[in-house]
């Protein structure tokens, strides 16, 4: 690869230039293109939550999840709080910014704890040791309400019915969700400890599950044999990585999301220390199944949080189409770990002439330092398959587009490229 190294300096029209004519050289070479890093799922820099300029901080462990509270078009910061040792509420924190950019406040009517129809606030039971409020909000019945689902720390599951309006949600007092006990009744469910419950449709079939992580590392699965506005449940069970119980130590953390663009539900779920594992989803999307796992990447390295009791939420945080990571965890703050843009080697969420020149610098180059380095395709050598997925983006967020070549500029460089093919083909 030495031998097609772009100049160390460039001009940003020639960035542009040597950008475009790689990627229309991978057009004609193919075979010369690495695929991806297989089950790699990247995240770029850690960042936090702040509202008026300060980082979110609530009581004891932060859950964050990222909805549209009020139906005013922006999503909003939900965070559910507490522990053992301090009530387990749900604050919202009203975006006041733009879909692109959040912004948060501190202060009221922009930030409060989520209410009784009857008064006060809703405080959710079972709190215990590192979770008090897991909370999900989800659209339960038919009568087109946004709904709250809370996991408990003891292992029980909450259901709060909205008693108010969509656009101003209060609620009645709250039910435990219920499984068959095996004899003709009903029982609570209960995961045994730490309920990280969120709702998914498992098997594609129209009806909401019940999904829980909980303190041994496991993932509970709960089937609707119901129907989607009056869900019940009859059995639980595990779900599995090549044929047992998933199991990731402790305290697992799950959430079920097409991470990889193929179609199918894959699994992000975090333990107990802090790191995120992917499991790609090798089943169908209604009959999911795992084998193996990797770590989630921030930055070209294993996602490891410094505190401990990560909990994940999956969104779009900015409206860029990207899969973003919001985490709570154990000292009350709210990480962010944004989807790298692609072709964005210096997190500025944008892929510019800047990129351009990164990997000039460091073509051919084997690195370690993902992104950062140029290493777009995660296969820790800067080359002709970066190139191309920075060509591919260029422009993004610059309000700019790809400067291309004159065609007569652009066919001399594709005949130099495929000379140049032939050459390593004949060495």
């Amino acid at each position: 690869m030495r031998d097609i190294r772009p100049p160390k300096a460039m001009t940003p029209e020639g960035r542009n230039c040597w950008i475009v004519s790689v990627a229309a050289l991978l057009h004609v070479a193919v075979l010369l293109q690495p695929l991806p890093a297989e089950g790699v799922i990247m995240f770029g820099p850690e960042e936090t939550v702040k509202a008026d300029g300060s980082d979110i901080d609530v009581l004891g462990y932060s859950v964050p999840s990222f909805v549209d509270w009020d139906n005013d078009g922006l999503k909003d910061l939900i965070v559910g709080e507490g522990s053992g040792s301090s009530a387990a509420k749900v604050g919202v924190y009203l975006n006041i910014g733009t879909a692109t950019a959040p912004v948060f406040s501190k202060s009221s009517p922009y930030c409060f704890y989520t209410q009784y129809t009857s008064g006060g606030d809703l405080v959710v039971p079972g709190a215990d040791g590192c979770l008090g409020a897991f909370p999900r909000v989800v659209y339960w019945n038919d009568d087109n309400k946004k709904d709250l689902l809370a996991g408990q720390g003891i292992g029980k599951i909450s259901l709060y019915l909205n008693t108010g309006t969509d656009e101003d949600p209060t609620f009645d007092g709250g039910t435990l969700l219920q499984i068959d006990d095996g004899d003709g009744g009903k029982e609570d469910i209960d995961v045994g400890s730490r309920a990280t419950c969120s709702t998914v449709d498992w098997n594609n079939d129209g009806k909401k599950d019940v999904i829980s992580g909980e303190l041994y590392g496991m993932i509970r699965l709960f089937i609707n044999e119901g129907t989607d506005t009056a869900p019940d449940f009859q059995a639980m069970t595990n779900v599995k990585a090549g044929g047992s119980d998933l199991d990731v130590g402790y305290r697992s953390s799950p959430v079920f999301e097409d991470l990889d663009g193929d179609g199918k539900k894959d699994l992000l779920v975090a333990e107990t220390n802090g790191k995120l594992y992917f499991y790609s989803n090798t089943g169908t999307d209604a009959a999911p199944a795992f084998s193996g796992r990797s770590f989630a990447q921030s930055n070209g390295a294993d996602l490891d949080l410094s505190t401990t009791r990560p909990r994940p939420f999956v969104c779009d945080w900015t409206g860029d189409g990207l899969l973003d990571v919001l985490i709570g965890d154990s000292d009350g703050k709210v990480r962010l770990f944004q989807a790298p843009i692609p072709g964005d080697t210096d997190n500025d969420r944008d892929v510019d002439g800047d990129d351009a020149q990164t990997l000039a610098d460091n073509w051919g180059d084997s690195v370690s330092g993902g992104y950062t380095m140029g290493d777009l395709d995660g296969d820790e050598v800067v080359g002709p398959a970066d190139a191309s997925i920075l060509a591919a983006h260029f422009g993004h967020g610059t309000g700019e587009s790809t400067a291309v070549p004159e065609p007569s500029t652009l066919a001399m460089l594709i005949i130099v490229g495929m000379s140049f093919l032939a050459h390593r083909r004949r060495r």
